[in-house]
């Protein structure tokens, strides 16, 4: 049997001439916009008018493109080396697309796909959405190959160990306990939290679990505070939002990281880096820091290929 492995994730836009795919592509997922499919059409395609030049303006900030995809080549590119299979990125919204992917599979003989969420936490927003699109384009293509989903991992000591590390690193020269750890989550609406999605649950579990890994490696802040990120709408998201914790400063010395995500995107670079770090250098912070993702560094990659070769 040969096996394939497949990393999970939305995408993000490789040009500016793709996000407007990216935007449509989201708010046409049902898991995005949980609602039959002609209301998902329309508000899909009112909010993508709304928000497509503002969304177009900040990846002008980033050069014109989402990070996301070129880190993500060069972490399949360091996972192939290290495992003896093929490994492709498989993005939900932009390319390169599932549908890519599981057709360069099929041609090399693969018959059993392993599928590594690049989210620690699991969603039906996430993990589910990239999973049911595994499975619906391998029917679209006739292909039947076993399918073998990787479990949630923020709670796994080595992703909790890399998490620490992380940490460390942007802390280094600098005194923790002056600071403030703001742990910052991307925000869900509290209708998909309330329909039974466990992502609440997971990532308070994880920042639980990270405060522990921090006290035994005797890194001590001022305080450790979980915050929601990303918010739009009107409507019920997670709280506390970021947005009002930083606007109302208990302290003026932050190190915010990002524990949503693994690979460096839009919403850490330009929403966290740029657009939160403006709001901290109004207000007055004296220090305002921000932890990178794990990305393709040598520590993720040995934690993925380890997840892998338990699974064979």
């Amino acid at each position: 049997m040969k096996r394939g492995l497949l990393l999970l994730n939305m995408g993000g836009p490789n040009s500016l001439e793709e996000v407007e795919l990216f935007l449509k592509n989201m708010f046409s997922d049902k898991n995005i916009l949980p609602m039959n499919r002609v209301l998902r059409s329309i508000i899909g395609r009112r909010i993508v008018r709304k928000r497509l030049e503002e969304a177009k303006a900040n990846y002008r900030e980033l050069g014109g493109k989402s990070p996301l995809s070129e880190i993500t080549l060069s972490l399949c590119e360091k996972l192939e080396k290290r495992l003896d299979m093929p490994v492709y990125p498989a993005m939900r919204y932009v390319p390169p697309f599932t549908r890519t992917a599981l057709e360069k599979m099929r041609e090399e003989g693969v018959d059993e796909l392993i599928l590594f969420p690049m989210y620690p936490h699991y969603s039906t927003t996430t993990t589910l959405s990239s999973y049911e699109d595994v499975r619906n384009n391998c029917a679209k293509m006739g292909w039947s190959p076993d399918i073998d989903l990787m479990e949630p991992y923020y709670d796994d000591e080595s992703y909790l160990d890399i998490q620490c590390r992380l940490i460390e690193e942007e802390m280094e020269g600098r005194e923790s306990r002056k600071y403030d750890l703001i742990v910052s989550a991307h925000g869900l609406p509290m209708s998909i939290i309330e329909a039974a999605d466990p992502y609440k649950e997971h990532i308070e579990a994880n920042v639980e679990a990270l405060k522990e890994s921090l006290r035994k490696r005797r890194v001590k802040f001022r305080n450790i505070v979980l915050a929601y990120q990303s918010r739009v709408g009107s409507g019920a998201w997670l709280e506390p939002n970021l947005v009002d914790i930083l606007r109302n400063p208990e302290n003026l010395n932050v190190l915010i990281f990002p524990i949503s995500f693994t690979v460096d995107n839009s919403e850490t670079l330009f929403e966290l880096g740029i657009e939160h770090a403006q709001i901290a250098q109004k207000i007055g912070y004296e220090s305002y820091l921000l932890s990178k993702c794990p990305n393709d560094g040598d520590s993720f990659v040995s934690f993925i290929a380890s997840r892998v070769e338990d699974r064979c």
